[in-house]
């Protein structure tokens, strides 16, 4: 069982933000994944659906 002081130096050591903070990798991975979908094409059967709808 961790104490309540052991918790609260393990808060301060990875603030959201910082460099090699837990935060910072999910961030700079939602990043990456975010951006290869942007680049992605749009398959030919959405565009397809999507040109029925008008």
């Amino acid at each position: 069982m961790v104490s309540n002081a052991k918790r609260k130096v393990e808060r301060k050591a990875s603030k959201p933000g910082e460099a090699g903070a837990p935060d910072s990798n999910v961030g700079q991975a939602l990043r990456s994944v975010y951006d290869e979908a942007i680049d992605e094409a749009i398959p030919p059967e959405m565009l397809d659906l999507l040109g029925k709808l008008k």
